[in-house]
């Protein structure tokens, strides 16, 4: 491992750590405020540099709007705005990417997405990636996507809270063994 592979990984660690601070104490928190008390963590896989991969951006000038089913029952609207193309492990992928604005710069691009652990090893509901580029992305613009900090909606936490599930075409036919892991578990 390089230094700077060393230095992402630590960092990758320290951000969870805070996280997991935030978690078992801030008054915003998912945690039920009874459960807080005993919250001990979130499950993570290991870091693991091979789910930090490069892919190619195509953006959608006019978006085509996707309703994604929340885990409540309602509707939320949502545009696609961009699709990736990402080498992973031994396969291709599409994922799509997202705004409910797509005209506000400072939106992140909100990516759900469910995989092979999704119910098994992480949360049934699929889980998020949020993307913070710099400026509007372009055709054939690379964009670093890191699956080790895919991180499980709110509503796995406390029925207080609907979340968006991820939309078929984000249905990936591989496992991605990084981020967080399911906290029903």
């Amino acid at each position: 491992m390089t230094d700077s592979d060393a230095d992402y990984v630590e960092t990758l660690r320290a951000n969870r750590r805070e996280k997991d601070d935030f978690f078992g104490s801030h008054p915003q928190s998912p945690v039920p405020p009874a459960e807080r008390e005993d919250f001990e963590g979130l499950d993570y896989f290991d870091p693991n540099l091979d789910y930090r991969v490069e892919a190619t951006a195509t953006r959608h000038d006019d978006p085509d709007p996707v309703p994604m089913e929340t885990n409540t029952g309602e509707e939320v609207r949502y545009v696609r705005v961009v699709t990736f193309e990402v080498e992973l492990g031994e396969a291709n992928i599409r994922l799509h990417g997202y705004k409910q604005r797509p005209d506000d710069a400072d939106e992140p691009v909100f990516v759900p997405f469910r995989d092979k652990t999704t119910g098994q090893q992480t949360y049934r509901g699929g889980r998020y990636l949020e993307l913070h580029p710099e400026g509007d992305l372009v055709d054939g613009e690379t964009v670093v996507i890191d699956f080790n900090l895919a991180y499980t909606p709110f509503c796995a936490f406390s029925e207080a809270f609907s979340c968006p599930l991820p939309p078929e075409e984000n249905w990936l036919d591989v496992a991605v063994a990084a981020g967080e892991r399911d906290p029903t578990n």
